[in-house]
């Protein structure tokens, strides 16, 4: 009888820790959908390709999201959005702005082509 005890013991176990692992992952898929669940224009999202940006639309129908990258507005997945940043506001203004830049002056030196005299043309 203690070699069949000896043997249930490590099924014990390995179930238990089983157990226990999925229930982990169980929890943190509960933790991202919920992330997911809370995102709402405005709020500053990381992608799981290192992408930074700001969330500006949802797409319900294709499970999608328009994100603000600095005027550059591009579509993911919803999962593909890796941490949520919440409280930033995103302001669309209709105003151009102007950057004027002040153009350099460059001077160049005049360049000087020295000839030999040693060239000869043959006849």
């Amino acid at each position: 009888m203690g070699g069949g005890l000896s043997f249930i013991l490590p099924l014990i176990l390995l179930a238990g820790m089983m157990f226990f692992m999925t229930r982990s992952q169980k929890k943190q898929q509960n933790e991202r959908q919920t992330l997911l669940d809370a995102m709402k224009v405005g709020d500053e999202v990381v992608t799981i390709g290192g992408l930074h940006g700001v969330i500006s639309e949802f797409d319900s129908v294709k499970k999608t999201v328009l994100i603000d990258c600095e005027g550059i507005v591009l579509e993911f997945d919803r999962a593909a959005i890796k941490t949520v940043k919440p409280g930033t506001t995103v302001t669309n203004d209709s105003d151009v702005t102007v950057v004027e830049t002040k153009e350099e002056t460059i001077v160049e030196e005049p360049t000087t082509i020295e000839t030999s005299d040693n060239d000869e043309t043959k006849e």
